[in-house]
């Protein structure tokens, strides 16, 4: 039987503050479904990277990774480095499956509550 393990993937930056928000979702998704395997992963500046948070997935017993691409729009990073470094994994583990999921951004529940946002701000 395969056990799944999510990485929510985001670019990261130099301030510590600015990966609150993806750890609030990662909290969030805990409480919604409290049996999926979880952790986040920066592209830059930031620990663990995606090499290193897939690694730890499966030494907790993961062999079907999915990688969620915390992105607003899908640019450079994941359109040319993110596949480079999924197949990076997939050799370094072999039996492992890794699927990459839409980008956030790309999804239109999100760009729903996004523009929610914007119309609150408008009003407000």
């Amino acid at each position: 039987m395969s056990r799944r393990g999510v990485i929510l993937l985001a670019h990261g930056a130099r301030d510590p503050r600015w990966s609150e928000p993806l750890e609030s979702v990662a909290r969030r998704t805990a409480a919604l479904a409290p049996g999926i395997v979880l952790t986040l992963a920066f592209l830059d500046f930031m620990t663990p990277d995606l090499a290193d948070a897939a690694g730890a997935l499966v030494r907790q017993g993961c062999d079907d990774l999915v990688v969620v691409p915390a992105f607003v729009g899908v640019g450079g990073h994941v359109r040319s480095d993110l596949p480079k470094l999924v197949d990076a994994i997939a050799a370094e583990h072999p039996g492992v499956s890794i699927r990459v999921a839409p980008a956030l951004g790309d999804e239109p529940s999100v760009q729903e509550a996004m523009a929610r946002i914007v119309v609150a701000a408008a009003e407000a």
